[in-house]
């Protein structure tokens, strides 16, 4: 979708559709809306008597969040429609619901056969909102609302939204207008990039496409990029990658993105890895049939890195960020890993398997051990790991946190609350340990105990973010458990039915905001 951000009054400006906000419990529009009001057939231009105060005072509209009504101008301004969207409590407006309300409004108008639409950035300036983060939140709702998926449709395609106007009367503030404007851009292209990649089949999207796709877009933003094949993979004793990987024909792959490692003040980088499974069957441990249908997702990690090193890329931080990305296929064949197997794992220690469906975790330690190389500040992993995750929040309610550095936790949440993706803390108890202990190796990757699923998961991650002495953390470590939001059946103002994408504004959040992340200021690698 084109975006245009230009200084005209909203009521001047042509368009199939304009989309103006009203807060619940004001009767009399006001502002840009009043102005809109009053163009809409206000008896000799008195203010706040023209349409949209009418249906307010007639009771059809009362502008609850989300809420969305069409008027027809009839030629009384250039737009053929006024699309009304609700905010809600003006007190108690965040740029999250902005992101929502503006979601609402964008697929409205693309069920309407909308080409155009116009709208100024929602709620700038009430509750504390500055007009570049409203701006921000507005592009981010029209472009994530307005997504669909359609590459393998065949017929008429559906209608879509090409261009989206943001205006701003006062020509003095068009450049704040506009920056927001063009992050928004940004971020919202890179999740819906995101939710792509997991919406592909998997007889489209396997590891080696996967790293194709990378790849171009690493030559188009700048980051540089390495793309480990087998024998690689082999020399660097990934146990865990490889020992998911012998089930399928289609070799793992492991993918490094770099940005800003060479910027002088840079410091040391920030890390984020992404669990990718390009489809999950359980392997010998194999799913229900049920279970198994949607598993082409469970690369959703991997692909918010990949969204998120895109974004980044673009909007070019100066903090170091890098991207690693694990790529495997769980399939089941004669060379497929079994129960009671032994892996032995990049950092050296030796895992027996007890169910080939936890093998996420066995992709993502051998990447948290080799993230070490960096000497990091800080080290995020992300991945749809448990169903377990599921049962703690609830489907497409929030993700889980995992971190044992306080300070980290909190910088975490506080970039997850600026970029709207809700996550909760949860314990990370060191008798979890118990749980995993094994006769026959170190550890197992699996407790038998599907209750207990979450927290042993994270436990097991934890060990290879450990120093030599396996006491010590070698940096300051996450973990995201994104399970719940994988997927959903249209669960808010910009989400369509779908793969959702998260943690590509939480992850672009936490590189971008320095304020958000003061534990990056020391890094806690090991030298």
């Amino acid at each position: 979708m084109k975006l245009s951000v230009i200084s005209r009054q909203i009521q001047a400006h042509p368009a199939d559709a304009l989309i103006v906000p009203v807060f619940s419990g004001e009767p009399v529009p006001s502002g840009a809306t009043g102005g809109v009001d009053t163009a809409l057939g206000s008896p000799d231009g008195v203010p706040g008597n023209g349409a949209i105060a009418r249906l307010i005072s007639l009771g059809d509209y009362s502008g609850k969040l989300s809420e969305v009504a069409v008027l027809y101008s009839f030629g009384l301004i250039p737009a053929a429609r006024v699309l009304l969207v609700g905010l809600g409590n003006p007190e108690a407006l965040t740029t999250e619901l902005i992101r929502q309300a503006m979601g609402a409004a964008a697929r409205k108008s693309q069920e309407l056969g909308c080409k155009r639409i116009a709208t100024l950035a929602l709620g700038a300036g009430r509750a504390g909102i500055s007009l570049r983060d409203a701006a921000q939140a507005t592009v981010e709702g029209a472009l994530l609302g307005a997504y669909q998926f359609e590459e393998h449709r065949t017929g008429k395609p559906k209608s879509a939204l090409e261009e989206l106007v943001l205006l701003e009367a006062n020509p003095a503030l068009l450049d704040e207008a506009a920056t927001g404007a063009r992050s928004g851009e940004v971020i919202a292209n890179a999740q819906n990039n995101a939710r792509t990649l997991m919406n592909r089949p998997p007889n489209v999207l396997n590891p080696a496409s996967f790293a194709a796709w990378c790849a171009d877009m690493a030559s188009e933003t700048g980051l540089a990029c390495t793309i480990m094949e087998q024998p690689q993979i082999e020399a660097l004793r990934m146990g865990g990658v490889l020992g998911v990987a012998r089930g399928s024909a289609n070799r793992p792959r492991f993918i490094v993105l770099e940005h800003g490692l060479q910027t002088v003040g840079a410091g040391a980088p920030l890390v984020l890895i992404g669990k990718g499974v390009t489809f999950d069957t359980g392997g010998y441990s194999i799913k229900t049939t049920d279970g198994m249908v949607g598993m082409k997702g469970d690369m959703g990690g991997a692909a918010a890195v990949a969204g998120a090193m895109q974004a980044i890329a673009t909007l070019n931080p100066t903090r170091a960020v890098v991207g690693l990305m694990p790529l495997v296929e769980n399939m089941i064949s004669q060379d497929s890993f079994r129960p009671n197997d032994v892996l032995a794992m990049m950092n050296g220690m030796t895992v027996e398997i007890t169910s080939t469906d936890a093998e996420g975790r066995l992709i993502l330690a051998d990447a948290l051990h080799f993230a070490k190389r960096y000497n990091p500040a800080g080290v995020v992993d992300i991945a749809t790991l448990t169903g377990t995750a599921n049962v703690a929040m609830g489907r497409n309610m929030a993700a889980t946190l995992h971190a044992p550095d306080d300070a980290w936790a909190a910088a975490l949440l506080a970039a997850s609350a600026r970029a709207g993706e809700r996550l909760w803390r949860m314990p990370l108890w060191a008798d979890y340990g118990e749980r995993m202990k094994s006769d026959t190796a170190d550890m197992k990757n699996g407790a038998g105990d599907a209750g207990a699923g979450l927290g042993v998961s994270a436990w097991f991650l934890q060990q290879f973010t450990l120093a030599e002495n396996r006491s010590d953390p070698a940096y300051r470590w996450a973990h995201l458990d994104i399970a719940p939001m994988m997927a959903a059946k249209s669960t808010s103002g910009y989400q369509p039915a779908g793969s959702m994408g998260f943690g590509v504004r939480t992850m672009v959040a936490l590189a971008l905001e320095p304020a958000l992340t003061p534990a990056l200021s020391q890094g806690r690698g090991l030298g």
